[in-house]
């Protein structure tokens, strides 16, 4: 399928407001492209058989106006998604617009997980965060504040109660991908926050991190970490 629509150009915007509304959206590409993405899905599961071809929503149409950000999701399968990430983004109207909880000690060091060898992402290092799925749609609006909240407690253990979330959301757009950041600040040390959370992944049969990470500074980046988060903490360093 060819298509000629243009990126957005690398930015980060600074919003109080989402307004992210799902409609009913066939996806040309997962249609038109379906052998192979259940032949190239097929090959993935063979080497990771815990990979599920749920269902997930990805966006369109998005734009920035003043202090909001509005797009439209759609919903499809985990198999398309995956085909469409691994082969560049195929589709380029369609981003993955994930929501992430930055969560950052009370001495400034922000903490990262790695994610495990048996999920889709294995060695990359992320803030906790996950591709919205049904369960964050709420009356076809898509809920970016609960899932960011859903994936924290999955993925690190830590509750809304071990946080406080800053208003504003870091709108980070790199290519294929605009990432909707939201600090959480927790009154605990760096290296304390790290203990916590590796203490509370010791108590799950399966965790999505098999390390956890702490960055204080661009020095700390490395190639695992994809370019929304660098971009991300070099423009929070900077500031």
């Amino acid at each position: 399928m060819r298509n000629r629509a243009a990126r957005l150009p690398l930015a980060i915007h600074r919003v109080t407001q989402l307004e992210l509304k799902c409609d009913k959206w066939t996806w040309p590409f997962a249609v038109e492209r379906r052998a192979d993405i259940d032949a190239h899905f097929a090959a993935k599961q063979a080497e990771k058989p815990k990979l599920w071809n749920g269902r997930v929503l990805l966006g369109r149409n998005p734009v920035f106006s003043a202090d909001r950000f509005s797009a439209d999701y759609f919903e499809t399968d985990f198999a398309s998604f995956l085909a469409w990430r691994d082969w560049g983004f195929a589709d380029k109207r369609v981003f993955n617009g994930p929501g992430m909880g930055a969560l950052r000690g009370n001495d400034g060091a922000f903490v990262l997980g790695e994610m495990a060898a048996h999920t889709a992402n294995a060695g990359r290092i992320y803030f906790p965060a996950g591709t919205p799925d049904l369960d964050d749609l709420r009356d076809n609006t898509v809920d970016i504040a609960g899932s960011v909240a859903r994936e924290v407690e999955e993925e690190t253990g830590l509750t809304a109660a071990d946080y406080r979330a800053d208003g504003p959301w870091h709108c980070v757009v790199t290519d294929g991908v605009i990432a909707m950041i939201r600090i959480l600040d927790v009154s605990l040390p760096g290296e304390a926050l790290r203990a916590k959370i590796e203490s509370n992944l010791t108590g799950q049969q399966s965790p999505e991190f098999s390390a956890i990470h702490l960055v204080r500074g661009t020095s700390d980046f490395t190639p695992a970490m994809p370019r929304f988060v660098t971009e991300f903490i070099a423009a929070q360093a900077a500031s």
